[in-house]
């Protein structure tokens, strides 16, 4: 068996999933994708400006999924916000595990623990945009079969004509539940017990980037929701990209001080390139 971790390269100024139908959708889209190249899922996490997927594959499958779930997200992305590029140019690593990482136990925990580094949780299970409570989940959410829908309501809901497997569950969330598609039973068996998985979590090297950070805690997508209301309200424009210099200033400004976010944060954020939100609020 051969493992790949396929990640992304991190938008510095601007954010894959703006809103939980966007999560949603990049779910859905997981899911389509592997089932369309032909990979096996082991992990995975939807960051919002990056993602990092764990497969079983071929070097050749893991760049057509990869391909096809950017191809399908940018599809979506250029319908909802008019943005025709978002993905093009967002580069792509494909790290042969065993090789690159030291182990495959560590590669799972390094890709839950992205949503742990970030400040958004206190624990993996803690966040629902991935596979991190899939693994060692007695109370796994409920749902129902895409079989038992409607061809209609499936493609509407998922976003895609493909025809993917009627055994998959839509769980209440909207999305395809996950554990429909990740190897569960492969990755339970590897760490054996929740404890040792536990082990490896806090052993992981993003464990210790919240141990000796005190970065970003709010969601890109709950400080992007201000920063739309703060530019209607207060400035009459529908984005920072409309905003003069001195509001720009005001608008970043703001944001950190209710926020506490960092220069990478609010220039993701706002789409304001990071050189210049530096800049602007050196200048106050």
């Amino acid at each position: 068996m051969t493992f790949y971790l396929i990640s992304t390269s991190h938008l510095e100024a601007n954010i894959w999933f703006k809103d939980d139908e966007d999560f949603r959708v990049g779910m859905n889209y997981i899911a389509i994708a592997a089932f369309l190249s032909g990979v096996r899922i082991i992990a995975f996490i939807l960051m919002s400006n990056h993602v990092h997927v764990l497969v079983e594959g071929s070097w050749s499958d893991a760049l057509e999924f990869v391909n096809k779930y950017k191809k399908l997200y940018s599809f979506y992305f250029r319908k909802k916000y008019g943005i025709k590029e978002l993905l093009r140019r967002n580069s792509v690593d494909i790290l042969e595990v065993g090789k690159e990482f030291e182990s495959l136990e560590r590669v799972i925990a390094y890709v839950m623990m992205n949503c742990v580094a970030a400040r958004i949780c206190l624990h993996p299970t803690g966040y629902k945009w991935g596979s991190c409570n899939c693994f060692f989940n007695h109370n796994k959410q409920r749902g129902v079969r895409l079989d038992s829908l409607s061809l209609r309501k499936r493609r509407r809901i998922l976003r895609s004509r493909v025809e993917v497997p009627g055994s998959w569950v839509l769980g209440e969330d909207g999305f395809v539940l996950p554990e429909s598609y990740v190897c569960v039973d492969f990755v339970e068996s590897l760490y054996g017990s929740p404890a040792r998985m536990n082990y490896f979590l806090n052993a992981s090297s993003k464990a210790k980037k919240v141990r000796e950070s005190s970065g970003p805690s709010f969601k890109d997508q709950n400080i992007n929701a201000v920063m739309i209301d703060i530019c209607h309200t207060l400035f009459h424009v529908e984005s920072p990209k409309e905003l003069s210099k001195g509001d720009r200033r005001e608008l970043l400004s703001q944001l950190r001080r209710r926020f506490g976010a960092d220069l990478n944060q609010l220039s993701r954020v706002s789409g304001i390139p990071y050189t210049e939100a530096a800049k602007l609020l050196d200048d106050l």
